[in-house]
């Protein structure tokens, strides 16, 4: 017995930040931002909270960790033949990285600083290159990236909020309906059940091809004279 606990022990993974920021993204996939702690990350590794402390300074770095892990996990388009399309490609995966980890908006939003790790820029020196790729200017580049970024970020938490109603909303789309009052918001009301019916990839692709529609005759406009 004494030599098999042993062996046990000495086979057990060693701690690294690696395996610290993959156990803290599972903690808030599964339980939300507030969840994760030093304290519940060293429960889920089976380690205590101060052994992560050789690995991370203190909540904030893990926090960060989470934010760059996400960001690598980001699949950019082998195919760049086409910018345009190969844009679209890397929108729709950004949808798809956010619905995979929608509490990632929330860790955004509350960072400190920028994220400016190379590894986590690279999804956004691919998102310029597009833009610059169909004509664009560094300045309009910018800018589109900035009004896609607020279009897909806006979209998941739509999304993933249930703003119309669903499984995961406090009322069905049903209740939600018949709670509009049709005389003082006939509008809404007449336009709230297609809204509740609409397919959420339907209606990502409808407002995809706004935006590209909108860059792409922007392009088409004559230049301004002076």
């Amino acid at each position: 017995m004494q030599t098999k606990h042993s062996s046990t022990v000495g086979l057990r993974e060693p701690l690294t930040r690696e395996r610290i920021v993959t156990a803290a993204l599972k903690v808030m996939d599964e339980e939300g931002l507030d969840a994760v702690s030093m304290r519940r990350v060293g429960r889920e590794l089976g380690v205590e909270a101060m052994s992560l402390y050789n690995h991370v300074r203190d909540k904030q770095d893990l926090v960060d960790g989470i934010a760059e892990r996400v960001m690598s996990e980001f699949r950019t388009p082998q195919d760049t033949s086409d910018w345009l399309e190969a844009g679209r490609e890397a929108i729709r995966e950004w949808r798809r990285l956010l619905k995979a980890h929608p509490q990632v908006i929330q860790v955004f939003a509350e960072r400190s600083k920028p994220v400016d790790s190379v590894s986590s820029l690279r999804p956004m020196e691919f998102a310029l290159a597009c833009l610059r790729g169909i004509g664009l200017s560094t300045e309009e580049a910018g800018e589109a990236f900035h009004a896609i970024g607020g279009y897909i970020f806006g979209f998941v938490l739509m999304e993933t909020r249930e703003m119309f109603g669903g499984p995961g909303s406090a009322m069905t789309p049903e209740e939600l309906e018949a709670s509009i009052p049709a005389d003082l918001l006939p509008n809404v009301a007449a336009c709230f059940p297609a809204m509740c019916a609409i397919d959420p990839d339907e209606q990502f692709e409808f407002g995809l091809d706004l935006l590209l529609r909108g860059l792409l005759a922007r392009l088409a406009e004559p230049v301004a004279t002076l």
